[in-house]
């Protein structure tokens, strides 16, 4: 059985791309960077999601010697060109301050006509192998935002993006119907055919 290894140290993360994995019918054993409790956390310092994704998966690769899966994803908002998009965890400037980021990019979208609220979440997943190889597909889930919060599920800006063709904001679904459709679940998927081919046979 080959061994992969995902760039991250959230065990949701983990079980959600095992369970795809197996699903898929891959004879693969994911784990998780905790793993590898030497490996540093890599700098987030590219410009794009799928630059994100490749700097943590080759860096992963590079330190264990094994095949490793990254990702990276925020919330893109069209009146804002896009942003917050990389810096969606660390929009009002300090990282993984879900409530401040919220609040901040409402309050910047308080006078934006429901028609002119579009957003999207997107997720950029990449495979590194340790000799370099690379490859990176991505995933995303149309929306458009509220002018406040609904829902107690998920984290992040999942309570103010309403899922197109919903009434229900992200934050509203069941875990399982959120991952049915998530940017990070679909990016997910579409890896399972790369690591089929470099990785694991079924």
């Amino acid at each position: 059985m080959s061994r992969l290894v995902l760039a991250t140290r959230n065990a949701h993360k983990v079980t959600e791309l095992q369970q795809i994995l197996k699903a898929a019918g891959l004879d693969v054993e994911l784990v998780g960077v905790t793993e590898f409790p030497d490996v540093a956390d890599v700098p987030e310092t590219g410009l794009t999601f799928a630059a994100n994704a490749l700097l943590k998966a080759h860096a992963v690769a590079k330190a264990t010697g094994l095949p490793a899966i990254a990702d990276d994803s925020g919330l893109c908002v069209e009146a804002l060109n896009g942003m917050p998009g990389i810096f969606s965890a660390r929009w009002a400037g300090r990282h993984g301050d879900d409530r401040a980021n919220l609040d901040l990019l409402l309050a910047q979208l308080s006078d934006i006509a429901p028609e002119h609220r579009a957003a999207h979440f997107a997720c950029a997943a990449a495979l590194a192998l340790p000799d370099g190889t690379e490859r990176v597909v991505e995933g995303r889930l149309n929306g458009s935002l509220t002018t406040a919060p609904r829902g107690t599920n998920g984290f992040g800006y999942d309570p103010i993006l309403q899922v197109d063709g919903d009434t229900r904001t992200t934050a509203e679904l069941t875990p399982d119907e959120k991952n049915a459709i998530s940017h990070r679940g679909k990016a997910f998927r579409a890896i399972v055919p790369v690591v089929e081919e470099l990785v694991g046979r079924r």
